[in-house]
């Protein structure tokens, strides 16, 4: 059987970013032109220097990439599928990002941490509070899915967030690559980003236990300094859950999967013909 190598892959507007080993291919459906594919090349940091393979540095560098990768390939998508006058800028992109990166942070790193705090005096445990803090932070990110999943671009979203999960299932199990086949598989799949942000922030539960309530501004500054090293942690937590099969993985990103029925929908054949254009934009490179 041909040896399958991980892929990677992201909904954007009206369409899916696959990524290989060294393309990336961003499928889009536009108003005029139908179906539009566009290919890069893609070198990794760990191509560039070779620290960024090793573990923990690897996970951080991947984070970074997909990142500035998912960013770039919604900017791409968001001006092929809508109309002339709803391009943006670069300038508006960078603004729109920019705001995105503070509010996520203020809501779920500094609020949990702040309003935890003020606890402390009833709750004199460290083990309950972060527990509470943990708690706050699920719900924040839960409520904020559900939120924003009412909005009928979002759920569009979504369905190429299925259609991506249908379609590298069908890559992974070796089947061919065609509509028919894609229906069949399961829109949910372990690598996804959404179970990374839930491995993140239970990872980041045992982290800040041994960070201390003295000051809340060392408590906030301290968990955003210690992103970089708990994303590193959840990245190899994931890798290992995606090559193996044990109960205890198996548990582990389990609450992931049940994440992801809130961040994907079943996608319709358009929606799969998308996601089967990128990908196979990324396979013709790597054969």
């Amino acid at each position: 059987m041909e040896k399958k190598f991980p892929i990677g892959g992201q909904a954007v507007i009206e369409g899916v970013m696959m990524r290989g080993r060294s393309q990336i291919a961003i499928a889009v459906q536009t108003p005029e032109a139908g179906v539009v594919v566009q290919k890069q090349a893609l070198a990794t940091w760990g191509d560039r220097w070779s620290v960024f393979k090793l573990p923990l540095l690897r996970g951080l560098a991947a984070m970074v990439e997909s990142m500035v990768l998912g960013l770039q390939s919604l900017v791409y998508s968001a001006n092929m599928a809508g109309e002339e006058e709803e391009k943006l800028s670069s300038a508006e992109m960078g603004l729109t990002i920019t705001v995105s990166l503070v509010a996520g942070i203020l809501i779920f790193i500094a609020a949990p941490a702040v309003i935890t705090r003020f606890l402390k005096p009833m709750i004199p445990y460290n083990i309950i509070l972060n527990v509470i803090e943990f708690a706050i932070r699920i719900t924040f990110f839960v409520g904020y899915i559900l939120a924003i999943s009412r909005m009928k671009e979002v759920q569009r979203l979504f369905e190429y967030h299925g259609a991506e999960h249908k379609t590298v299932h069908t890559y992974e199990a070796g089947l061919p690559l065609t509509v028919q086949n894609a229906l069949e598989q399961s829109t949910l799949h372990p690598r996804c980003g959404t179970s990374f942000l839930l491995i993140v922030f239970i990872v980041s539960m045992f982290f800040f236990a041994f960070l201390g309530w003295s000051n809340i501004l060392f408590r906030v500054l301290s968990r955003i300094a210690l992103m970089p090293l708990i994303a590193g942690v959840s990245y190899e937590i994931i890798r290992v859950a995606g090559r193996n099969k044990s109960r205890l993985l198996s548990a582990l990103v389990y609450p992931g999967l049940l994440l992801q029925k809130l961040t994907t929908r079943e996608p319709d054949e358009e929606q799969l013909a998308v996601a089967i254009a990128a990908l196979q934009g990324v396979l013709e490179k790597e054969a």
